[in-house]
């Protein structure tokens, strides 16, 4: 057995499964299984594996992982984690997985924010809400931006927010030291504390999905991801219409929200905002050109 016979046994699998990427996914896997980098795996993989335990074990636990992806189990879910914003981010089936759609909103906050930096240095407290922060991927990823003094997340999920605390823990370990980074379990606004006080931005990627668009995603997602992540009720504006009429109570004047969407949402969304006495309303657009994110300010 070589270790390029296992990877077409994989990826004959996953194709017969329907897998997208099946070549890309079994080579993933088969890289985890054996603890093997790219460079090691091309030079080693026409070689006989040697007859030992560990090469057992590792053969064993790629196929049990081929398996899993054949039921269409999502890739970063058994990898258990996923890259957003250049750092590694823990994942499991209590959290949305981070999507480089979202790292549109994190670009945008960033832009805004490009003098933040060197004001926070000199003592100015700018502070950062993430809402529904699921893997806590947009707190952590503004966090390490050095943009904000202090970031506070919530999350509907406790078992999501054991793994957003995971990760800050893992990536900002000072930061959590210094107790600059709160997370709070709750619904939007209501797990902050009474008199948490006002911040310099809010962010959110809501569910987003109406109801009856759930059944037509993909199985990894459909079947493996929180619904609790996705379904955004009705229309899927349910949770712009709960932040929109809120977040004018926590925002300083001259505070800004950032909002991810569904591409066909930008209009409805500015509405919203527009309705509740935002200024400088936006549409951002990610790399292939769909509407992502609604961006406002709060004139207090």
């Amino acid at each position: 057995m070589t270790l390029f016979r296992l990877l077409t046994e994989g990826t004959r699998a996953l194709e017969q499964a329907g897998a997208p990427d099946a070549k890309q996914d079994a080579r993933q896997l088969l890289l985890a299984a054996f603890g093997l980098d790219m460079v090691h795996f091309l030079l080693n993989r026409m070689q006989e594996l040697e007859e030992n335990r560990k090469n057992e074990e590792a053969v064993s636990l790629y196929r049990e992982m081929i398996g899993r992806r054949r039921k269409r189990c999502p890739l970063q879910q058994i990898l258990g984690s996923q890259e957003f914003m250049g750092m590694e981010f823990k994942v499991n089936r209590h959290v949305l997985i981070p999507r480089q759609d979202t790292e549109t909103l994190v670009e945008q906050v960033l832009a805004d924010a490009a003098g933040w930096k060197e004001e926070v240095a000199l003592g100015q407290e700018r502070t950062l809400l993430d809402l529904c922060t699921g893997s806590g991927c947009i707190a952590v990823s503004l966090a390490a931006s050095g943009c904000f003094f202090g970031v506070t997340a919530t999350d509907i999920s406790r078992e999501a927010l054991k793994v957003a605390e995971h990760n800050v823990d893992t990536l900002l370990p000072e930061w959590r030291k210094q107790q600059r980074v709160q997370l709070f379990c709750g619904d939007l606004f209501a797990a902050l504390p009474e008199g948490g006080g006002r911040y310099d931005v809010i962010t959110s990627n809501p569910p987003y999905i109406p109801t009856e668009m759930i059944q037509s995603l993909e199985p990894e997602v459909r079947e493996y991801e929180p619904m609790l992540a996705l379904d955004g009720e009705g229309d899927g504006l349910s949770y712009y219409r709960k932040i929109v009429s809120d977040a004018g109570e926590y925002l300083k004047a001259g505070g800004r929200i950032y909002l991810e969407i569904g591409f066909d949402q930008g209009e409805a969304v500015c509405g919203l905002l527009k309705e509740a006495g935002y200024q400088d309303i936006r549409v951002c657009r990610d790399l292939p050109g769909k509407d992502r994110v609604v961006a406002a300010c709060w004139p207090g």
